[in-house]
């Protein structure tokens, strides 16, 4: 998906790129191959038509006086056709000069190039040219006239745009900018640029994505392919982190020029630079390796795309330096701080939600979940009365509030996945026995579906259920069972049709796993030297009819029910548990300067994948069906986890080796340990890129 989620803005993209589409800009880079003064002056002067370059210009001075967000939406548009000649530059000395005496200028269609370090942006273009004084180490900064600087013009390794170096012939005609340091200047490029990255990313993901649809090698379209399959997969995660940091720091840049929440802006732009750049750039590299020997011709738009986004990495990326930056500020205590404005929309429900959340949280805690279930409170997206059929507004006024009163959910754990099959499948008598006594925590459950020889192919299923009068009698062997040992009831599937293709047949029962005959829980003891999963063993276990969910041969409907369920919840502000470790480690002195860099590298992450999560709030606030936000921030949550705990464990040096009882030590190995489950449990990384492949980015099975 895009940077934009507003319907305002979904709007602005696709006009823009049907607007910039008309440019044809790779054709205008080809053209001008050779010419290293090329200035793309028609190109510019459809751009000052079309106002896009002074889309954050006040109006006053003949701008559009738009939003930083609605910039970034124009820039990702442009850079998504790939729009050449000066646009980036121009763009953000619009928001860096917008309220100097040169804003006039800019409206009226000058080309204010940047200067950062020796290389100066639009060169041939350039009408002025914004540059730090000599001498100040960048801590004032002043614009000059195109008249009193030498400009060399140079081709470099973008052909869609052109730079230089500088040489000031006049001092006298410094024009300074009283409010500009070097910081802020390389601040607000970075926030654009992200949404140049974000439109190169998106280009090459949809160019890879329909190329494996039709190309044919060995009988069958290359998509079909595994290996096409989960390099698409991964590019469509870049794609969607490199767009969600870009989304984000636009929109704390436009508190962050305005003087609010420098330090959140500060924090998000870090994350852009340590994301986007490098992002943008493997998209590209991935997108020419799916297209083959097509993808390596000069003919093909598509070395032109990762030629753009060399050339952004290259002015600024530092990725390591952000990350770097990233550490120190997490070492301070600063959060990306996630919010969601309603707009409104919760003032009607605002009262009443905080007064009910602070009865709740007067209780006693012991009696604080009950309180919560008759509220509707603990699951309120579902329908009264064991939720109040909250919509996305009424679930994030709620979260909000509890937090605010210092209520905490309880984890309702495998329950929250058979609860929803039960409500929205079940009868009557199932929903009256189940629903409410699983909410109060006084029935535990457990999921009997993956089995030794199936794994994640629910399909493959071997467990047999034989029909008997009154019920079925189930054979076979689960396995991975988290809490068969103190669960009362168990959701599991069966085969009960053998003859039915492998998707039919399945059907859905309600095990009682305190009292059946014929049930053999094993522990089963993990790399951790724990025991947290089982086995399962059915033998001969009878289950009633009035057990069976819906109707026998429903069961394979059910079970994408049941692991499909979500609600709309926001995103927490603390960075995963394993990186929140990392930088609790760094704060007293551990880790190399290498390390410092990996701890920045793993807050960036966490905080892309909490801002992924933020979007697909904004997506259900809006009334838009689910992006794919939500299935990229499960692999990318897992790569998070894993990788941070590992990094945890580097920081203790040599002392894990020795650990003994070193309890601190101790438990960070055992996180280490214990995480490697998640790339497996609940469907491997593999298996959710397949399902990524083929249900999100539409590649063939």
């Amino acid at each position: 998906m895009s940077i934009g989620i507003s319907d305002e803005h979904v709007e602005l993209a696709s006009s823009l790129r049907k607007w910039a589409a008309s440019l044809d800009g790779p054709s205008v880079a080809r053209a001008a191959e050779e010419d290293a003064a090329a200035d793309f002056a028609a190109t510019w002067a459809a751009i000052g038509e079309m106002g896009v370059a002074t889309i954050g210009l006040p109006e006053a001075a003949g701008g559009g006086g738009g939003s930083v967000l609605d910039v970034a939406v124009a820039l990702e548009a442009c850079a998504h056709e790939l729009v050449p000649g000066p646009l980036l530059g121009p763009a953000v000395a619009a928001l860096l000069l917008g309220e100097s005496p040169l804003a006039a200028e800019l409206g009226e269609g000058a080309v204010v190039a940047l200067a950062l370090s020796d290389v100066v942006w639009d060169a041939p273009s350039a009408t002025h040219v914004l540059v730090a004084d000599a001498g100040s180490s960048g801590g004032s900064w002043s614009v000059l006239p195109r008249s009193a600087v030498e400009v060399t013009d140079a081709l470099g390794v973008d052909l869609s745009r052109r730079h230089g170096t500088l040489r000031v012939l006049d001092e006298s005609a410094r024009v300074p900018v009283p409010h500009l340091d070097a910081e802020l200047v390389r601040r607000t490029a970075v926030t654009l640029g992200a949404a140049e990255a974000a439109g190169l990313a998106r280009w090459c993901l949809e160019t890879a994505v329909e190329y494996a649809k039709v190309r044919e090698q060995f009988g069958k379209k290359i998509g079909s392919f595994q290996a096409i399959k989960h390099l698409c997969a991964e590019m469509l995660e870049t794609a969607e982190s490199v767009t969600a940091a870009a989304w984000d720091v636009a929109c704390a840049a436009q508190r962050g020029l305005a003087g609010a929440d420098d330090d959140q802006w500060a924090f998000a732009a870090d994350v852009a630079a340590a994301i986007a750049f490098d992002g943008a750039l493997s998209v590209a590299k991935s997108c020419i390796q799916v297209l083959g020997g097509i993808g390596f011709t000069f003919e093909h738009d598509a070395h032109l795309y990762y030629r753009r986004a060399a050339a952004l990495r290259a002015l600024l990326g530092g990725r390591d330096d952000a990350a770097e930056r990233l550490t120190a500020r997490a070492v301070d205590g600063v959060r990306r701080r996630l919010e969601v404005d309603l707009d409104g929309r919760d003032a009607e429900l605002r009262d009443e939600v905080r007064a009910r959340a602070g009865e709740i949280a007067a209780q006693p805690e012991e009696r604080r979940r009950e309180a919560l279930v008759e509220a509707g409170y603990l699951t309120p997206h579902w329908p009264a009365p064991y939720g109040i059929g909250a919509d996305a507004v009424a679930q994030i006024v709620i979260d909000q509030e509890l937090e605010r009163a210092g209520v905490t959910r309880p984890d309702i754990v495998i329950a929250g996945w058979a609860l929803p099959t039960i409500l929205e499948h079940g009868t009557d008598e199932q929903r009256e026995r189940f629903v409410r006594p699983s909410l109060l925590g006084e029935l535990v459950w457990c999921q009997l579906f993956s089995e030794p020889g199936a794994g994640s192919d629910l399909a493959s299923l071997r467990t047999r259920a034989v029909k008997v009068d009154g019920g079925w009698r189930l054979t076979g062997q689960k396995v991975w069972t988290s809490v068969a040992q103190k669960a009362d009831w168990g959701i599991c599937l069966a085969r009960t049709d053998p003859d039915a293709p492998q998707h039919r047949g399945i059907t859905y029962f309600l095990v009682d796993m305190r009292h059946s005959e014929g049930i053999d829980v094993r522990p089963l003891r993990e790399i951790t030297g724990e025991a947290l999963f089982n086995e399962v063993f059915l033998d001969d276990v009878f289950v009633p009819d009035e057990l069976v969910v819906a109707q026998p041969g429903d069961g394979w409907r059910l079970a994408r029910t049941t692991l499909a369920n979500e609600r709309v919840a926001m995103a927490s502000s603390r960075l995963s548990k394993s990186t929140e470790r990392a930088v609790a480690l760094v704060a007293d002195g551990r880790g190399s300067a290498a390390q410092r860099v990996a701890v920045g590298h793993s807050v960036a992450l966490s905080t892309v994948c909490s801002l992924l999560g933020v979007r697909t709030v904004l997506r259900s606030l809006a009334g838009q069906g689910p992006g794919p936000e939500s299935s990229v921030a499960k692999l990318l949550g897992v790569r998070n986890r894993q990788e941070g705990s590992e990094l945890v464990v580097s920081l203790h040096g040599d002392r894990v080796v020795v650990a003994g009882s070193d309890d601190e030590v101790r438990a960070d190995m055992w996180e280490m340990l214990n995480t490697r489950c998640l790339s497996i449990a609940g469907g491997t990384t593999q298996i959710l890129r397949n399902v990524a492949g083929e249900r999100i980015l539409g590649l063939p099975r």
